[in-house]
């Protein structure tokens, strides 16, 4: 799928070896990273076909064999979580996959990928003790700090094209967290950054994060909070 797999381009050497025979619908892929959020449904992880080209489209799971299946928003999926859980409980342990084919047949394939739950509510109070036994890992990711949400701003600012001014980030912390007994939340920088860009591009100015800037995006995006 080249929404979610990127080809592994070789270069082409010399080789004593004749590799014409090889089959061409096999390709090395970089390690897939797929994304499900809320939106994530039932029909999703099973094979599914066009009613019109009879194509076949896989799972999500079988998508991201080899790579990372990442469940964000864990708990607001549309389906029960009861429903995805039992769905995943037997490959979780066993490491493979039963799919159902269009023609009635079922056929065993790899459940090979590291999964990753995320999730803002108590894992407690949306699974049984069954199933976080077969999540061996568990992350807390708790608010930053003042250096770590700095950071952040550092981190994120040269990936979204913004030049950070001398003190800008100071002024918004000390005005806009510390005055109003804000928490710090690891997404805020990244957030608050677009609304900057977006800004700039709209006032056709440069883009540069500027206490005016943040002022304007935080309150546009704190107006409901």
């Amino acid at each position: 799928d080249p929404g979610v797999h990127e080809e592994v381009r070789e270069e082409q050497t010399d080789s004593l070896f004749d590799l014409s025979g090889i089959d061409p619908r096999w390709i090395r892929i970089v390690r897939p990273t797929i994304v499900a959020g809320g939106e994530l449904t039932m029909q999703e992880l099973e094979v599914c076909q066009n009613p019109v080209t009879k194509i076949c489209e896989a799972p999500l799971q079988l998508k991201s064999n080899g790579g990372t299946l990442v469940i964000d928003d864990f708990g607001r999926q549309t389906m029960p979580v009861d429903v995805l859980l039992n769905r995943w409980i037997v490959p979780l342990e066993k490491r493979y996959d039963f799919l159902n084919l269009p023609s009635g047949k079922k056929v065993q394939m790899p459940f090979d990928q590291l999964i990753i739950f995320s999730t803002n509510l108590e894992p407690a109070d949306l699974v049984d003790g069954a199933f976080l036994r077969r999540i061996p890992y568990k992350i807390c990711v708790p608010d930053p700090c003042r250096e770590h949400f700095t950071k952040l701003f550092d981190i994120m600012a040269p990936k979204l094209g913004l030049i950070v001014e001398p003190g800008a980030v100071d002024y918004l912390i000390e005005t806009h967290y510390i005055a109003k007994k804000r928490p710090f939340r690891n997404c805020q920088p990244r957030d608050l950054l677009l609304q900057v860009r977006n800004y700039c591009v709209y006032k056709n100015q440069p883009k540069r994060v500027t206490p005016k800037g943040l002022d304007f995006a935080v309150e546009n995006y704190f107006s409901m909070m």
